[in-house]
């Protein structure tokens, strides 16, 4: 299956990147979709590549109509001679797994709000008592200011931006005035994410403030490239989160819950099907994992800015470039950062990158994907081509 990923909100049209409310339903402003998309294909290992259209991210104030919901099962190995135990015990297994729903949904909800920017709407987590609020940053796009409608009151509040930072696809606003009740999310830990466990996703999908789907996470790991059309940031993120529960437009900038009523992601994205003329492909979403939220997060309300990505780069500018056979064969490097790591090794402008550590790089989203798993300070290989002579340089990442 090829996949096509949804991205960012745009002013009068769906916003497409996921996996980004809750609150009483806005009857006034519902919401109706359109599914821009690029198509992607499915690499080996844990990498996602995908010309991403954002498939879940604001939704157009329009009509509304229903939405799909993710699922997620139990299986039994009890054997046939205990099938009258099983059939006793299971009313009490299914009013057990509802109660916990019912309590994530108590004790979460109330934190995913609704954002809406000129024609586009949005989802958000309340992040502190100080009135942040944590969202994708093609959630807000170019905007400064905001409607916000939480869950505890129908009264719209203003929100003004705090930081974007499109690099990690997240950013932050904050409300302007603190309502009474307001309620911050209780934020997980991604080294306890594991697969299998079974997760609600929550937000304003088609404008349909606190709407809740479920599901399970599928894989962890992945990194996905969401690339610019439909108002993409362009963002390759590493570690993501792939969950069946259903993503659709809106959700972006939610809450992705465990059990234990913690958000353990954002929903960013949400994969498309050619096959399925582009629609979506049931069941496969991903969330920005909690610890780069949080990393990014904290930064941004402490210092306005993200001053540690956390994330190695080549310190380049650059472009895809062809082949004779006019397919992408290398990235041709545009800029260098004076002093910076390419510098140090010797890489300058008009040099073309073929390969990192042995792998193809076709392309600046391919380079761009194999160097989000790296970290600041470790070691790479670059094989580039300088007027016709192929070179090799050992480069020492710097931070993006």
């Amino acid at each position: 299956m090829t996949v096509s990923l949804p991205h960012g909100p745009r002013r009068g049209r769906s916003r497409w990147p996921l996996p980004r409310v809750a609150g009483p339903a806005r009857t006034s402003r519902p919401a109706r979709t359109s599914r821009p998309a690029r198509t992607s294909r499915l690499l080996a290992g844990v990498v996602l590549t995908a010309s991403a259209v954002l498939a879940a991210g604001c939704s157009e104030v329009g009509a509304p109509r229903s939405g799909n919901t993710g699922g997620a099962g139990t299986f039994d190995n009890t054997s046939v001679a205990d099938t009258t135990s099983r059939a006793a015990a299971a009313p009490r297994t299914t009013n057990d797994l509802q109660t916990d729903y019912e309590t994530v949904i108590r004790n979460v909800l109330p934190s995913v709000v609704q954002i809406e920017t000129g024609n586009s709407v949005g989802s958000g987590v309340v992040y502190d008592g100080q009135g942040h609020i944590v969202t994708n940053a093609h959630v807000v796009g170019k905007q400064r200011t905001f409607v916000v409608t939480i869950a505890t009151g129908e009264q719209p509040l203003r929100a003004e931006l705090v930081a974007s930072y499109p690099a990690q696809d997240l950013a932050v606003i904050k409300l302007t005035t603190i309502p009474k009740g307001l309620r911050a999310a209780t934020f997980g830990t991604t080294s306890k994410v594991a697969v299998g466990q079974i997760v609600l996703a929550m937000g304003s999908p088609l404008g349909l403030s606190g709407s809740v789907t479920q599901g399970i996470v599928s894989a962890i790991g992945r990194t996905v490239s969401e690339g610019e059309a439909g108002g993409g940031t362009g963002a390759v993120i590493a570690n993501m989160v792939q969950t069946s529960a259903a993503i659709n437009p809106g959700n972006s900038g939610g809450a992705l819950a465990n059990l234990d009523s913690e958000v353990i992601g954002i929903p960013t994205l949400a994969a498309t099907d050619q096959q399925l003329g582009n629609s979506a492909a049931p069941g496969i979403g991903f969330a920005i994992p909690v610890s780069t939220v949080k990393t990014i997060a904290d930064q941004i309300i402490k210092y306005g800015k993200v001053t540690n990505s956390g994330r190695a780069g080549l310190g380049i500018t650059g472009r895809t470039v062809l082949g004779p056979d006019l397919q992408p064969s290398g990235v041709a490097v545009v800029s260098v950062t004076k002093n910076g790591p390419a510098a140090r090794a010797g890489i300058r402008p008009g040099d073309v990158i073929v390969k990192l550590d042995g792998t193809r790089v076709p392309t600046f989203a391919s380079l761009a994907e194999q160097l989000a798993s790296d970290r600041p300070g470790q070691k790479v290989r670059v094989t580039y081509v300088r007027e016709g002579s192929t070179k090799v340089a050992d480069v020492t990442l710097g931070k993006l």
